[in-house]
């Protein structure tokens, strides 16, 4: 993906920040190019944990741009956790109160985003539940982001699709060493007629959008709840 100046100069800007201010200054951004500036900041992060660790730095951009809503979200302003990490048996490090599945669940804190990063890594790496990823090449991003949800990273039943859409979207798979996505002739077909939800999207916003009713995009997408997801896809026809 080819960044503008703007782009640039913004997440240089942003660096030099304290997280405080960081977290505002990329909150008042929309929510497109909040999504750049995230890629910006971390994509050298996610590279060296690849060449540490073996995961791919497209699926840990993806993560993080999901998790911690592109930097702005509750528990990466208050902890710097971008991976929505549970405390789990065992974690000695801060702790952070947060309403998730249920209300109040333990989920792991620390000093510096690095060591959210690193935590992400030695998570995926040292738990037995997720060994089989690391026989996947790393340039299969598709089958990473299948490989997570079906060992239970998220309880979200579109959270592989979610990751996918967000990697082929922001072109993240280039920090994999890829040249080009991973493409098939029915990802293509449906491409042409799906949405990705930004930031501040709701389900009127996107019916008008694409001259359609509200009635339309809950019945094509079997939704349960008019709530929408940063990076959720939805079926246009």
């Amino acid at each position: 993906m080819v960044y503008s100046g703007t782009v640039k100069r913004t997440a240089k800007k942003i660096e030099n920040k304290s997280p405080k201010q960081s977290v505002k200054k990329l909150a008042e951004l929309d929510a497109h190019t909040r999504m750049k500036v995230y890629v910006l900041q971390y994509a050298e992060m996610a590279q060296k944990e690849m060449k540490k660790y073996g995961i791919p730095a497209s699926i840990t951009l993806a993560q993080g741009l999901l998790e911690s809503q592109a930097g702005i979200g509750e528990l990466a302003a208050k902890s710097n956790n971008h991976f929505g990490i549970k405390c789990h048996k065992g974690w000695r490090g801060g702790r952070v109160s947060h309403d998730d599945d249920a209300k109040g669940e333990c989920f792991r804190k620390y000093k510096k985003v690095e060591q959210s990063y690193r935590d992400h890594s030695e998570f995926l790496r040292n738990r037995g539940r997720y060994s089989d990823l690391f026989k996947i090449k790393k340039t299969d991003y598709v089958s990473w982001a299948h490989g997570l949800k079906k060992a239970g990273y998220a309880t979200d039943p579109k959270y592989a699709y979610k990751l996918i859409s967000l990697i082929e979207r922001y072109e993240l798979w280039q920090f994999d060493g890829s040249k080009a996505p991973l493409k098939t002739s029915k990802q293509s077909k449906e491409k042409k007629h799906t949405y990705i939800v930004q930031q501040g999207d709701t389900l009127y916003s996107i019916a008008k959008k694409f001259d359609l009713t509200v009635e339309n995009l809950v019945n094509m997408n079997t939704l349960n709840s008019t709530d929408l997801a940063i990076g959720q896809q939805l079926k246009l026809k």
